[in-house]
């Protein structure tokens, strides 16, 4: 299975299989027919390039720091892609993450977290810091933080729509949880989690600039996974892990965070990018990122 955006670049057009193919990538035959299949169709969509990003692992653990355990199967797709692709300078989803069995007791969890990380998740209750789940009538609030969060940590958010529709739908679809923790009644933080199969992300946090002592970011990911695993799910992904395992890396602040959880780092494959004409591909590449500085200038005023 496959989803495959488009997007038009005047004749020729530019294909992204977020997350995709999925398929048993351990059926070595089946996963060299879906890939050429997906390099034919590309070359018929007149392709500048299509970008596949297999959710498949090469190891896990963090180099030189825990036990490297090398993937096969991530390791023979890798050999199999560079033969006609090119790892992507457009590493469009995040390559690494951190995940954390569920299969074990909430008491082994919470033992094999941090000292100081288990100090905190503590810390909130004792604060009086309550937690309930959110409803699609909560979602101006759900915004509201994420906006004060994207200010303070200075990221770009979307408009409030983009996110509204989102988040309503995948609720709707049973596919979304998020989670409002609350001090005197008042919201000071979120999560949104999405869940399919038997996997939980945490997608979306955020939190108010006050009653940050309160420590309510740490009771939430813990509310989370207690949540999850009430609900038959056996991995909690916390999304998102450096490139660079150090602090040369823009993901080190929250990679600290997430570590204290201690869940196994998982190192994925990432985006690879298949040009069916390899000098409109380095065009388009040297020249897209000047376009698009141009394009933000004019919007810009």
């Amino acid at each position: 299975m496959v989803s495959v955006g488009k997007r038009t670049v005047g004749p020729f057009s530019v294909l992204y299989a977020p997350k995709g193919p999925v398929l048993d990538y351990a059926d070595t035959e089946l996963a060299q027919t879906v890939i050429g299949w997906l390099m034919d169709w590309a070359k018929q969509q007149r392709a500048i390039w299509l970008k596949i990003d297999p959710d498949v692992p090469v190891a896990t653990g963090v180099p030189g720091e825990e036990v490297d355990a090398p993937s096969s199967t991530g390791a023979a797709l890798r050999d199999y892609l560079t033969q006609s692709w090119q790892f992507s300078d457009d590493q469009v989803q995040f390559r690494n993450s951190i995940v954390v069995d569920l299969t074990q007791s909430e008491d082994d969890i919470l033992a094999a977290m941090s000292q100081n990380t288990r100090r905190k998740v503590r810390q909130a209750a004792k604060k009086d810091v309550t937690m309930r789940a959110a409803t699609e009538s909560d979602l101006p609030t759900l915004y509201d933080l994420y906006a004060h969060t994207g200010d303070r940590d200075d990221f770009l958010i979307r408009p409030y729509d983009y996110y509204a529709t989102l988040w309503r739908d995948f609720m709707q679809a049973g596919l979304a949880h998020a989670l409002i923790a609350e001090y005197e009644g008042k919201p000071i933080a979120h999560v949104i989690l999405f869940h399919f199969g038997a996997k939980c992300w945490y997608f979306y946090g955020a939190s108010s600039n006050e009653e940050r002592q309160r420590m309510p970011n740490y009771a939430l990911q813990w509310e989370a996974m207690k949540w999850a695993k009430s609900q038959g799910y056996t991995m909690y992904d916390m999304w998102g892990a450096p490139d660079v395992f150090d602090e040369s890396d823009g993901m080190w602040g929250v990679y600290q965070f997430k570590r204290g959880f201690r869940g196994t780092v998982v190192r994925h494959i990432g985006a690879w990018d298949y040009a069916p004409t390899p000098l409109l591909y380095s065009g388009y590449v040297r020249l897209w990122p000047m376009v698009r500085q141009g394009l933000r200038k004019l919007r810009g005023g």
